[in-house]
């Protein structure tokens, strides 16, 4: 007879908790910030490309360093690689800190932005490769849902609070201040967290080792179809990128309700992750996942066209919880199909695709809002995904037909980590 579903099993782990407050403090901190960056250099330039290039300028970095940065996270301890980027997070958040509050040349924003891009390059892959050292492999689904609930906490909250702060002090200078603050409180916790012993595969330097992470991908087609998916559909559904001029120009709602229209799609993500932690483990998950995505199109192109600021925000709301599902599944599915000698590598790889689609899906929302307008970015970025979901239903298969997954961590057998305690 099968176990009664806990909801709170994660919770019950004291490490995890640890780790779950790191991790929402951390993502209120960058949901503020990126808020706020994105005000910012729309009020001194006017110009949509100028806000695209904001995601450009952090996937550069990343799309440069991501084989390196996976196999430093593989290869030294996570817990330190982690630690150290966060600290350099926080000193570029300092430094854009003082470029708003001395109104240096708004350009000197994107070179925050790159060093910032860089140092997230190496957070990324030894954050969440660190989560199966946290929790056992039977609950390991039910903390992935909980860390996605953190994320829309954040989601919610920070571009929130962003949008009230710079609303009341006309200036984003403490939000760049309390992001600086949540970068050092992160890197404290992943100090904090277990050793793991590395086996001697994961220290070799050879080329083919470090590009193991793409390789072990390429013969996953369940893995890449999943990540791909989700890359092309936020890719093209890129409609965050317009909200800072949905706000000032065709809503008209100023910074408070900017901040809310930055909150609305973790307002759908919060709630859509509260039912799926109370829920059994999710059964036709392939189907499940495409429906979603085809949810977050069609939410997209609604939200594109309409002039009506509720509306506006029942369908950001809704793009939201259809991509909570998807970030689910597809994170669930890469940490426990991937041995533990590698994950830092896949994670790190995940984290290009996560790039893609956010921050160069950013850049084109921008590029396209500047030849043909925000609406037709928006719109054509719904068609788009639509477009994807049918195209990766029909080249991936297996995907489409995966069955229940339950978090079952799949076993390495080149490496045996043994955690102690500091």
């Amino acid at each position: 007879m099968p176990s009664q579903h806990d909801p709170y099993r994660a919770w019950r782990i004291p490490i995890y908790r640890r780790y779950f407050a790191g991790h929402l403090f951390s993502a209120i901190g960058l949901q503020m910030q990126m808020t706020a960056i994105g005000w910012e250099i729309y009020e001194r330039t006017h110009r949509d490309l100028s806000v695209g290039l904001v995601g450009l300028a952090q996937f550069l970095p990343a799309l440069a360093l991501f084989l390196w940065a996976g196999h430093v996270a593989d290869r030294y301890p996570r817990r330190i690689v982690g630690s150290c980027a966060a600290i350099a997070i926080g000193v570029m958040s300092l430094a854009l800190a003082t470029v708003s509050w001395t109104q240096t040349d708004h350009r000197w924003i994107y070179v925050c932005l790159m060093l910032t891009g860089a140092a997230r390059a190496f957070l990324q892959p030894a954050k969440s490769s660190l989560l199966p050292q946290v929790v056992p492999a039977e609950c390991f689904a039910n903390a992935v849902t909980w860390n996605t609930t953190a994320f829309q906490i954040a989601a919610v909250s920070g571009p929130a609070l962003a949008g009230y702060l710079v609303a009341y002090l006309h200036s984003t200078t403490l939000v760049y201040v309390l992001d600086a603050l949540a970068q050092l409180g992160l890197a404290v916790v992943l100090l904090s967290m277990p050793r793991a012993q590395l086996s001697a595969a994961a220290r070799s330097e050879s080329w083919h080792d470090i590009a193991a992470g793409v390789q072990f991908l390429w013969r996953k087609p369940i893995l890449l179809g999943a990540i791909g998916l989700d890359m092309f559909a936020v890719l093209f559904g890129g409609a965050v990128a317009m909200l800072p001029a949905y706000a000032k120009d065709i809503l008209r709602v100023g910074e408070v309700g900017f901040g809310w229209l930055n909150s609305a799609p973790a307002v759908g993500a919060l709630l859509m992750a509260a039912i799926m932690a109370h829920l059994p483990p999710m059964r036709r998950a392939g189907w499940v996942l495409l429906a979603s995505v085809v949810g977050f199109g069609v939410a997209t192109i609604i939200f594109g066209l309409t002039a009506s600021y509720p509306l506006a925000l029942v369908m950001l709301g809704l793009t939201g919880a259809f991509d909570n599902i998807s970030v689910v599944i597809r994170h669930t599915l890469l940490q426990t199909q991937t041995p533990n000698a590698l994950r830092g590598r896949v994670s790190s790889v995940n984290s290009i695709f996560i790039g893609a689609s956010n921050e160069l899906g950013r850049f084109e929302s921008g590029l396209v809002a500047d030849w043909l307008g925000p609406v037709f970015s928006v719109v054509s970025g719904g068609v788009g995904t639509l477009m994807v979901v049918f195209l990766a239903g029909w080249k991936f298969p297996d995907l489409r037909n995966l069955q229940r997954f339950d978090g079952e961590l799949e076993k390495d057998v080149e490496t045996k980590d043994t955690l102690r305690r500091e």
